[in-house]
């Protein structure tokens, strides 16, 4: 088996062993000898340390590939999916973060982090625990963030009222929502960090607020910034300020945040963020699909951001597939002005396994394949027609070739969770049924909203 240790420097290992014992990695090496419980041949197949996704919308499942929406940039994206956002439930939120995390499972990665800032009247922290309790039921380690939005259209935002939360509301939640779920633990399987939506669906005092309040607990602080030049132009507007400047004035930087998409960082932004060690989620195929930009990955990963790699929501990629974002990140950059060498594969899996976990403050657990990580793992075999004749490098192989995306296998905490490219704690035929039904009944409960704004949009 070959094994993807994250190393960049290339040297992958040949024909090693790996050998787990309870939740964590106790050696790797040649012809190892054991007596183990389960014995997995993995002549035909390369290892890779989990991937770790650092930036979701696990509700969006049920959005995916909407006709409305395939064809326009981020706001009107936004105006347009409040309209079927707006009837979400728990039960809803339940089986599309077993649908997200379930193809993240699949596809090699073990650490999940998602964004949930949708609070329809009525709901609170159920919406959280039911993707909470999906997470548990699929063995996969987790990383929920408490979003919210404060700021609907009456107040000057882009999300309506009935989705929008009160500030204290908010803040007594999330502090609550802290105190149930975050584990600080060594091996912990649920972490939790604070994640006001955006600068503009949020004001300046709830963002300080929510900084205050998870310093005083010592969770990390997660966003939307840079994404869109839309953006740029509103908190120009709004708060006379460039968007890392704003953030920086409501103690929105140092290496305990994290910002997913970070495209229009000027050069003295990307130095002050390198600086200060706050993280970016890069989402190369949603930023593609809106037509949103490039992150500078390369400027800032030279400066020390550590920056690691996203789906993001699936109303906008369209789908929670980790090797094909890795491969989209692969070639993406090749476009820009450092040509063909600005990445390359160990450089990529770097950033999907490591680099995800020191934007989440886990790298001395996961990320790495070594003694004493945890046991969180893929295993995908290339003993398939889409891998034959390129064997000459099988870690590479993943990415360049468009192989069958499936893991062979996936461990997570040391315990099977993927079993011969099959969920082993779910029935997935079950979750799509679920998924595609509740979808159809979201979207038809919406209907007359979305024509009635298509029509005053001229559309």
């Amino acid at each position: 088996m070959e094994i993807a240790t994250s190393d960049q420097n290339n040297s992958y290992l040949r024909n090693h062993d790996i050998l787990i014992e309870g939740n964590r990695i106790k050696t790797i090496g040649k012809n190892l000898e054991a007596k183990v419980d389960l014995e997995i041949d993995g002549k035909t197949m390369v290892a890779l340390p989990g991937m770790v996704n650092t930036h979701h919308h696990l509700y969006q499942t049920l959005f995916r590939n909407l006709p409305l929406v395939q064809n326009v940039s981020l706001f009107d994206w936004l105006i347009n999916l409040y309209e079927g956002w707006r009837y979400i439930t728990p039960e809803a939120v339940h089986n599309a973060a077993l649908t997200g995390l379930g193809e993240l499972l699949l596809t090699g990665c073990t650490l999940a982090s998602d964004h949930h800032y949708l609070f329809p009247q009525g709901y609170g922290q159920e919406m959280l625990a039911a993707e909470i309790e999906a997470a548990r039921q699929l063995g996969i380690r987790f990383y929920p963030t408490r979003g919210s939005m404060s700021r609907g259209k009456s107040k000057g935002g882009l999300p309506p009222d009935d989705v929008v939360q009160s500030e204290d509301v908010i803040l007594q939640q999330s502090e609550a929502f802290i105190n149930q779920y975050h584990n600080p633990n060594p091996g912990a399987m649920t972490r939790v960090a604070l994640a006001p939506c955006s600068p503009f669906s949020v004001t300046a005092e709830l963002l300080s607020e929510s900084a205050k309040l998870a310093r005083k607990h010592n969770v990390r602080l997660h966003t939307h910034l840079a994404e869109t030049k839309d953006e740029e132009q509103f908190c120009l507007q709004k708060e006379k300020m460039r968007p890392l400047e704003f953030m920086e004035s409501v103690d929105w930087l140092g290496d305990d945040v994290w910002y997913a998409h970070g495209i229009w960082f000027n050069e003295e932004e990307i130095k002050k963020l390198g600086k200060t060690g706050t993280g970016v989620a890069h989402c190369p195929s949603s930023n593609m699909r809106l037509g949103s930009g490039i992150c500078h990955i390369n400027e800032l990963r030279k400066v020390g951001a550590p920056v690691g790699l996203a789906v993001d929501g699936s109303a906008s990629n369209d789908s929670s597939d980790m090797l094909a974002e890795a491969r989209q990140a692969l070639l993406l950059h090749r476009i820009g002005k450092h040509g063909v060498s600005a990445t390359n594969v160990p450089m990529i899996i770097d950033m999907a396994t490591c680099g995800g976990a020191k934007v989440l403050g886990w790298e001395d657990e996961t990320g790495s394949l070594a003694p004493g990580y945890l046991a969180d793992l893929a295993l995908f075999d290339l003993n398939d027609i889409a891998y034959a004749g390129s064997l000459h490098d099988p870690s590479a192989a993943l990415l360049f070739n468009m192989g069958r995306r499936r893991a062979a296998y996936v461990f997570v905490d040391g315990k099977m969770v993927v079993k011969e490219g099959e969920l082993v704690n779910v029935d997935e035929k079950l979750v799509v049924e679920k998924q595609n039904k509740i979808a159809a009944e979201l979207v038809d409960k919406a209907k007359g909203d979305v024509d009635l704004l298509a029509k005053n949009l001229g559309r």
